[in-house]
């Protein structure tokens, strides 16, 4: 099979922009099962309720959930068993300093294939409250106001 290149989304976790400021994205790899990575490439995953911690120097996904492989029988693993991500020693521990600020929190954006490997990428995020998501939401319904006014002016 010829190594495949560039990138395709595999899964995004939208609720995380509503509910958090995102700092800073970080790539890294994911340590995954066959059957684990078979299902992923057919869209069964959940990022929703997922967060990543620093354990022991390493760098864990908590929460993500894939389904099990239709015909992975006794291959198939816990759906929902912390995953291991792969980043550099260095990172870890940046992100271990980072994610132990009052308010800030790793969780995880996206999913997606990049050059035939699965990458996920972090994000380190700070919480909003219930006011910030009130001034997004009326933010974002005054640009499609303007938006929506701008399109019938030009007709």
């Amino acid at each position: 099979m010829p190594h495949q290149r560039g990138t395709k989304t595999i899964a995004q976790n939208r609720k995380a922009f509503h509910d958090y400021f995102v700092e800073e994205r970080y790539e890294c790899g994911l340590a995954l099962f066959g059957t684990e990575v078979k299902s992923m490439r057919a869209g069964r995953v959940s990022l929703k309720e997922s967060w990543a911690v620093v354990r022991g120097g390493e760098l864990w996904v908590e929460g993500m959930h894939i389904s099990p492989f239709d015909q992975g029988s006794y291959f198939n693993r816990d759906p929902l068993r912390p995953k291991k991500l792969l980043m550099h020693k260095r990172e870890i521990l940046k992100l271990a300093g980072a994610a132990a600020r009052d308010g800030y929190t790793l969780i995880p954006l996206e999913i997606y294939l990049k050059d035939g490997r699965m990458k996920l990428e972090l994000g380190l995020c700070k919480g909003k409250h219930l006011h910030d998501k009130r001034d997004a939401a009326a933010k974002r319904d005054a640009d499609r106001q303007i938006q929506r006014a701008m399109r019938d002016h030009s007709k």
